[in-house]
């Protein structure tokens, strides 16, 4: 698997290894531990990571009103990465801000993952990098509700 850029079912299979391993009380690797924390907060996708293949394959779209379990997973995973080492600059205060708002970090985590999504999708649809100051500013905005 390439460490920077795996594919769609190599992601997946990372998710599922790591939730595996978490259930066998097996050695994980530090991200191993991380996704198994994030999967951990999401009891409505446990079954599904121990599923069979079919997991890997499936496509969870917008127009069936399902939320795809991998896609979320890994952009908690973002998240927390990008709390961990603060980029974009200031993420952490803003996240701190929020926290603060709502009292509830997985609730936090949840506004943020919707943000990022947001501007990852204007990315996609202008053709443009990530802007890491309209991601800041969403999340402001939020923390000001």
């Amino acid at each position: 698997m390439s460490l920077f850029n795996p594919t769609r079912d190599q992601a997946r299979q990372f998710l599922v290894d790591a939730w595996r391993k978490r259930q066998a009380k097996l050695p994980a690797t530090p991200l191993e531990i991380m996704a198994a924390d994030v999967v951990g907060l999401h009891p409505e996708y446990h079954a599904l990571l121990l599923g069979d293949e079919d997991t890997l394959s499936r496509d969870w779209t917008p127009d069936q009103g399902e939320t795809n379990p991998f896609l979320h997973v890994s952009l908690h995973l973002a998240i927390e990465e990008q709390l961990q080492i603060d980029q974009p600059a200031g993420i952490r205060a803003a996240f701190d801000a929020l926290l603060h708002h709502t009292g509830d970090r997985h609730a936090t985590l949840h506004v943020v993952l919707d943000c990022l999504a947001e501007t990852l999708w204007r990315a996609q649809r202008d053709q443009q990098p990530l802007d890491g100051e309209a991601y800041l500013e969403l999340l402001r905005r939020e923390a000001s509700r």
